[in-house]
């Protein structure tokens, strides 16, 4: 038999630049699998400012336990250099950097670049996990969006194991996805973990589909709905807002849309939305389709960044239907 992962990490270490890669069942998997393979009852040293909680039970320090890594902390929640990790190397299983994806530092503080970190840590052969989160294949800085990573940028300043979501900015299904050195990964692909946590066959099929629209990044900008959203043009969001307001007697208003899901905290998005009467909130949420707004200073506001132009008309049609209901 085919190994139903093949094709998956053909474009994975196509499109990353890393030696080899591994799909698992969602993001936590990745990190607890590689933790385990390469820290089990040693030390995995992390910055005091970079543990993380995303919500639900995901937070660092618990998934390390659950791991069987032992967690070392260094630096304060401020600020974290190059001598705290030094201090803890010795014995050390692995060195962990995580992006701190969901909030940000500001102020007074300092943290070590990956770089530095890798080089603290080749002549010792100790390997540099980064778990990334969100797992961004094309760099949105043209767009006005930074302080996300792009994959292969990490892999090229040299992490030995970098762990990211499918979802997220990548815009696929919900997978875990582990891409780096060929031993290492292979290490977790014989693991007795991986099996428990594998990704089943449609979560490889739907990932496989969203790489490959990766191939040609023009393409990814316009088909992976995440994407689009991220960088469309304000002016066609107006023209959208525009045009539902026309076909449902409202407003339009100018709204800041947020990209949430663990990914630019600080981004804010110019948008415009449709505005209606506040007594249909209730009313559309509990449609067929259901339709989301928000509900502000007695109007509800329909915003259509994340509606496409094929959606107008079809929100349309459910707020004339519940009006008449």
């Amino acid at each position: 038999r085919g190994s139903r992962y093949s094709h998956c990490v053909g474009l994975l270490r196509e499109l990353t630049g890393a030696e080899d890669a591994i799909v698992v069942n969602n993001g936590a998997a990745a990190l607890v699998l590689a933790l385990n393979s390469l820290a089990e009852r040693r030390t995995a040293i992390v910055s005091r400012g970079e543990l993380i909680e995303i919500g639900g039970s995901f937070r660092i320090p618990d998934i390390m336990a659950k791991s069987g890594a032992h967690l070392v902390e260094g630096g304060t929640t401020n600020r974290t250099h190059l001598a705290d990790y030094e201090r803890a190397l010795a014995g050390a299983g692995v060195i962990v950097k995580v992006h701190r994806s969901n909030f940000a530092l500001a102020g007074f503080v300092a943290d070590v670049p990956l770089a530095e970190l890798v080089r603290l840590a080749a002549p010792r052969d100790v390997p540099v996990l980064h778990d990334l989160g969100s797992g961004l294949l094309l760099s949105l800085e043209a767009y006005g969006l930074t302080g996300e990573p792009v994959v292969s940028e990490v892999v090229r300043e040299g992490a030995t194991i970098v762990t990211m979501s499918g979802d997220k900015l990548l815009g696929g299904p919900q997978a875990g996805i582990v891409v780096g050195r060929a031993d290492l990964v292979e290490r977790l692909r014989r693991h007795p973990l991986q099996r428990a946590m594998r990704a089943d066959q449609l979560t490889l099929a739907a990932l496989e589909g969203t790489l490959r629209l990766y191939l040609e990044p023009e393409r990814a900008m316009r088909e992976v709905p995440v994407l689009r959203m991220l960088v469309e043009p304000s002016d066609r969001i107006r023209a959208r807002a525009r045009r539902l307001a026309e076909l449902v007697d409202g407003s339009v208003e100018e709204t800041i849309g947020r990209v949430g899901g663990g990914a630019l905290p600080l981004a804010e998005l110019p948008s415009f939305a449709c505005a209606v009467e506040e007594e249909l909130a209730a009313g559309l949420r509990g449609g067929e389709p259901p339709v989301i707004g928000i509900v502000r200073d007695g109007r509800l506001l329909l915003d259509c960044l994340t509606l496409t132009d094929a959606e107008v008309d079809e929100v349309a049609e459910a707020v004339t239907a519940c009006r008449s209901r």
